[in-house]
């Protein structure tokens, strides 16, 4: 990871405002919490209380470290925003709860969640490729999950519509141990595409 910009890094994580059908996604989302703890990392995600986002604010609290929830007013009923980040910054849109996120993050994960998480990930991994910024994307796949769209960035490459390079820019891991220490040793690569 690049140096930051604040005292300590922070990543945002991108998850379901849903638990899932099994209990292994709130466990990873539980243990991810308690990772970031441990290596002093803030949190910075949705702002909810409820589903997975709920439970890795839970656990990034309880490890001791910084939660930064970032929620558009017309969710903040909806998501019951969580009333235990040290920030919660309230904006008007989706776009601007991007923009917000980014920020403030050092990097990107996306945990299992919806359409919502993927379009989250998809789009601050395209930003990476265009250059607009320079921190690492991944995929904590936990159990498998993600699984369906690593095939489909195969297909895209294989169809000539991104290079396999710049695939490969996007990290994957399956717990929690790898992942922060692939974010803690990425280096951001020296020009894409575009730039």
């Amino acid at each position: 990871m690049n140096a930051p910009t604040h005292r300590h890094p922070r990543v945002a994580v991108f998850c379901g405002a849903s638990v899932g059908q099994r209990p292994v996604y709130e466990d990873a989302a539980r243990a991810l919490g308690a990772a970031l703890g441990a290596r002093d990392w803030g949190l910075v995600y949705g702002g909810g209380n409820v589903g997975l986002m709920g439970a890795i604010a839970d656990a990034t609290i309880e490890a001791g470290s910084e939660v930064i929830g970032v929620i558009p007013d017309a969710l903040r009923t909806r998501e019951l925003a969580h009333d235990g980040c040290r920030e919660l910054i309230v904006v008007d849109t989706m776009h601007e709860r991007k923009e917000a996120m980014m920020a403030a993050s050092d990097a990107f994960v996306a945990m299992p969640g919806g359409i919502g998480t993927l379009e989250e990930l998809t789009e601050v991994f395209a930003w990476l490729q265009l250059g607009f910024h320079h921190k690492p994307c991944a995929m904590f796949d936990v159990d498998g999950y993600w699984q369906p769209f690593r095939d489909l960035l195969d297909h895209v490459c294989t169809e000539g519509f991104m290079g396999r390079h710049a695939a490969d820019q996007l990290l994957w891991a399956s717990s929690p141990a790898e992942l922060l220490e692939m974010l803690a040793t990425w280096e951001a690569p020296a020009a894409t595409r575009w730039s």
